[in-house]
C-alpha cells in the first residue's frame, strides 16, 4: 500500500467563514461616528439658541430708554452684592409716579418778574394761571403739586411732568414781539420723553389759545434752574405763556383760556395723543 500523506490539523488558522478584526469593528465605527456627528449637531444648535438668547436680553435691557440711566446699572449692582449668583432685572420704565405732575409758578415767592408801567406784575399774572391749571389737571384726576419758583420740594422731584409757567417782558420791542416760547431740560434721564412733552405743549397752546410759537429762547429758558434740580427721569420744560406787552390782554381777560392750553398739551403728553408738525413764523 502506498502511504498516505500525514495530516495534522491546524488549529491556529482562523475560520474561513468568520470575519476579521477589521471587518468585526467598521459597523461599530460608523455607529459612533453617526453619533459623534448627531450629537455635534445638536450641542451646536443649543449653542446658538442660548447666544441668541443672551442678546436678546441684553438689547432688552440696553434700550435707548434707559442705556443712560444710572438707575439700572445701580440696581443691578446692588443685587448682584446681596447675591452674586443672580443678575437684577433690568429697569425699563421711568420710576415715575402715574398721577402726579409739577407745575411751578413762575417768581412765585422769589420776586415781582416782569413789572409793567401801570404796575401789574408777571408773577400775579403766572400765579393766576398756574392756579387755573392745577384746578383744571385735579378735575381730570391729576394729583397737582403748584410750586414756588425755588421750592425745596423741586430737588430730586418725580412726577409725569413738571411744567414752569412764565410771562414774557412788558417793554415793547416791535410789532412782532406777540406769541408763546416753550424750552425743554437738556440734561434728561429720557430725552425722547421730555421732547415729546415739549412738542405736545407747542402744538396744542397754540391750537387753543390762538398765539404764534416763537423760537429764540433766552438762556434762562435753555439753562432754569429747576431742570437741573428735578430728578432726571422726570420731563421737565418752561413756557413763556405770552408778552405782557402786546399780549397783555389775552393774558390778564382770558386766563382760563391760556390755562387749557397749558392742559391740553399735557394732556397730549400723558395720552400719547398725535401732534402736527410745528409751524413758527
Amino acid at each position: 500500500m502506498s502511504e498516505m500523506p500525514e495530516f495534522t490539523p491546524d488549529f491556529n488558522q482562523p475560520d474561513a467563514e468568520e470575519n476579521s478584526p477589521e471587518e468585526n469593528t467598521a459597523p461599530r465605527r460608523e455607529y459612533a461616528s453617526s453619533r459623534q456627528a448627531s450629537f455635534s449637531v445638536f450641542g451646536s444648535i443649543q449653542t446658538i439658541l442660548v447666544y441668541a438668547f443672551l442678546l436678546a436680553s441684553l438689547f432688552t435691557l440696553f434700550t435707548p430708554n434707559n442705556l443712560f440711566s444710572g438707575r439700572t446699572i445701580e440696581r443691578m449692582f446692588q443685587a448682584w452684592q446681596a447675591n452674586p449668583t443672580l443678575v437684577a432685572q433690568p429697569l425699563i420704565q421711568p420710576v415715575q409716579s402715574t398721577s402726579r405732575i409739577g407745575i411751578v409758578s413762575g417768581h412765585w415767592n422769589n420776586d415781582s418778574g416782569s413789572v409793567c408801567a401801570d404796575g401789574l406784575k408777571e408773577a400775579d399774572v403766572n400765579l393766576a394761571i398756574a392756579s387755573l391749571v392745577q384746578q383744571k389737571l385735579t378735575q381730570e384726576g391729576f394729583q397737582v403739586d403748584l410750586l414756588e419758583e425755588f421750592d425745596s420740594r423741586l430737588t430730586q422731584y418725580q412726577a409725569i411732568a413738571l411744567v414752569s409757567i412764565h410771562s414774557d417782558t412788558c417793554e415793547y420791542l416791535n410789532d412782532q414781539a406777540t406769541g408763546f416760547k416753550v424750552a425743554a431740560a437738556l440734561e434728561t434721564a429720557y430725552p425722547e420723553n421730555t421732547g415729546r412733552l415739549e412738542a405736545c405743549l407747542v402744538d396744542r397752546y397754540a391750537k387753543t389759545t390762538g398765539l404764534p410759537y416763537r423760537t429764540g429762547n433766552t438762556n434762562d429758558m435753555t439753562y432754569y434752574h429747576a431742570f437741573n434740580e428735578v430728578n432726571t427721569e422726570t420731563p421737565a420744560v418752561i413756557i413763556e405763556v405770552g408778552y405782557l406787552n402786546l399780549d397783555r390782554q389775552i393774558l390778564t381777560s382770558q386766563q382760563s383760556l391760556i390755562a387749557d392750553g397749558i392742559v391740553n398739551g399735557l394732556l397730549c403728553y400723558i395720552r400719547n395723543e398725535s401732534i402736527s408738525p410745528t409751524v413758527t413764523p
